[in-house]
């Protein structure tokens, strides 16, 4: 299927790894011009390489709002504009409510909440004014099932989802979608320093069996950001295996 990205201009944010790097994959693979985001030289250089011929790396660090709007508007201007922003951040310490400090939710609020805004606020404006464009934005499946001590993750990432579907609803009309992936387990590099056993034991409670493949995950990103799938928007979407079990 020809998902109506060759051409498009994607900023994919925090990339060097994991979901984020799968879903660079992904829409690369598709025909998007990419640019992508890491804190690390190296890590982004070898990201890069990776992913494949003209894509574009920025040193930025999204874990502020200032770096995420900063990343956007490299981005901008290295492949002359944005269609697709892909919001992605790595995750705020491990926690419960007894050993985290107050002081430490500002820097979650920051790294999974107002660097979405940021980001978004960056990018939107534009995309309305050209009737045409894709925010997704990476979360994870806490925001309906809170995962036990990951309070800052939990508390930071239900607030971003809210803002998501209410910019989703005020710029439906403008041709742009807005959608948020919830991943479950999957194997990354996050999963595999919170899980203090094998892979295998974290899937054995999962219904599909396994742990999520970080592929499969790019792919369904690349297919929200498609133009056949323009009449998506405000959705929250577990890509989790079965691992999230209420009706609603």
């Amino acid at each position: 299927m020809d998902l109506g990205l060759q051409g498009r201009r994607a900023a994919v944010a925090a990339a060097t790894s994991g979901l984020g790097l799968a879903t660079a994959k992904a829409l690369h693979a598709e025909g998007a011009r990419v640019a992508i985001c890491g804190r690390d030289r190296g890590r982004l250089d070898a990201a890069v390489g990776e992913i494949g011929e003209g894509v574009h790396g920025v040193v930025a660090d999204v874990g502020t709002p200032e770096g995420a709007a900063g990343f956007v508007e490299a981005a901008q201007d290295a492949l002359g504009g944005v269609d697709v922003l892909v919001v992605n951040a790595g995750g705020p310490p491990a926690g419960d409510f007894a050993q985290t400090p107050v002081d430490a939710y500002r820097a979650a609020l920051d790294l999974n909440l107002m660097s979405v805004v940021a980001m978004c606020k960056a990018a939107v404006p534009a995309m309305r004014e050209r009737g045409w464009g894709r925010v997704v934005a990476i979360t994870s499946l806490s925001v309906r099932q809170p995962i036990g001590g990951l309070i800052l993750s939990n508390t930071a990432r239900a607030g971003a989802t809210g803002f998501l579907k209410t910019l989703a609803l005020e710029v439906a009309g403008d041709g742009v979608t807005v959608n948020s992936l919830l991943p479950g387990s999957h194997d990354t590099a996050r999963l595999r320093s919170l899980w203090g056993g094998s892979l295998e034991e974290a899937g054995a409670s999962i219904p599909a069996g396994r742990v999520g493949d970080a592929g499969d995950f790019g792919a369904f990103a690349a297919f929200l950001c498609s133009a056949q799938a323009g009449f998506v928007t405000g959705g929250a979407i577990a890509v989790d295996g079965g691992e999230y079990r209420a009706l609603l």
